[in-house]
């Protein structure tokens, strides 16, 4: 079966920068619903007629990916408003954050803690790939149609590279 919108696709990849540094590798193949909201627009284009055993190498300017890195959503807050436990690298849903925090912070936005400092932290709103350059080598591991629940989410329940709050000590983007 080749790939066409409204199936699904395992995938295995490595994802690096421009410079080459290996920022990400999948080895063990995850489920996607091409069609969907799992995969960036430009991947899924990649992806269309190709089958199982197809390897796709793309390079992606941050537009075709994460977006430009946004100074607007780094925000400087009191350290008081936040859990003793707080550690760089934790994750806030936007619409969770504790109250006292700055007004005009999105809501709809995942929030990095960036930086910690005695007074204030810094939470960042920018997906950790934002502003970089990707080369993306992808490929196929499986294709089958999707179901019809899969359809009508949107999705399989991953997504490429979706932004979910990570497990302490992982640093891992997927």
């Amino acid at each position: 079966m080749d790939i066409t919108p409204q199936c699904v696709v395992g995938l295995t990849w490595t994802l690096k920068d421009t410079l080459g540094d290996e920022l990400d590798v999948l080895d063990d193949p995850v489920e996607f619903l091409v069609g969907g909201n799992d995969l960036l627009q430009a991947i899924e284009e990649a992806l269309q007629g190709h089958g199982v055993g197809a390897r796709v190498q793309l390079h992606l300017e941050p537009e075709q990916a994460f977006g430009d890195f946004d100074d607007q959503l780094l925000f400087l807050e009191p350290r008081s408003l936040f859990p003793n436990e707080v550690v760089e690298g934790m994750t806030f849903e936007g619409s969770a954050l504790p109250a006292g925090v700055s007004a005009d912070i999105p809501k709809d936005a995942i929030y990095t803690v960036a930086e910690i400092y005695p007074d204030h932290l810094v939470l960042d709103g920018n997906h950790p790939l934002a502003g970089i350059a990707l080369r993306i080598d992808l490929t196929v591991r499986s294709v089958r149609e999707a179901t019809e629940e899969e359809i009508g989410r949107g999705t399989t329940g991953t997504g490429f590279f979706r932004f979910e709050p990570m497990a302490p000590g992982s640093d891992s983007v997927h």
